[in-house]
């Protein structure tokens, strides 16, 4: 049996655009996904510190040093820019594995800079 399990997360970052006529997805600056170990295509949810709301996605690379976070398609309606998301990933691992397993967490900084 597996279980899944919190892998890896952005706590914290501020919503740097909101795209509505995009294909949906969530586009996150490179340095911010490498830090936390979130890869391009991966299933994310975005929890929303303004207004609680709660979104499952997908991750699209954005450019790297760029500080972008922005939400798109329709998810672009659940944020406004300078909003505060917390970007969790999750994975399936036996419950062995998950009892050594250390997740990942991200505080970026100001323009959702990581030190």
């Amino acid at each position: 049996m597996l279980i899944q399990r919190f892998k890896s997360k952005i706590h914290r970052a501020v919503v740097t655009e909101a795209n509505l006529h995009y294909v949906g997805s969530i586009t996150i600056d490179e340095d911010l996904m490498d830090a936390s170990h979130i890869q391009e295509g991966e299933r994310v949810q975005i929890v929303n510190n303004n207004n609680g709301e709660r979104l499952e996605t997908y991750v699209i690379a954005g450019e790297r040093g760029s500080g972008v976070i922005c939400l798109n398609g329709a998810a672009a309606r659940k944020v406004e820019v300078g909003d505060i998301v917390i970007i969790i990933s999750y994975g399936w691992m036996t419950p062995e594995e998950a009892k050594n397993f250390e997740p990942t967490t991200i505080y970026p900084q100001d323009n959702n800079r990581i030190d």
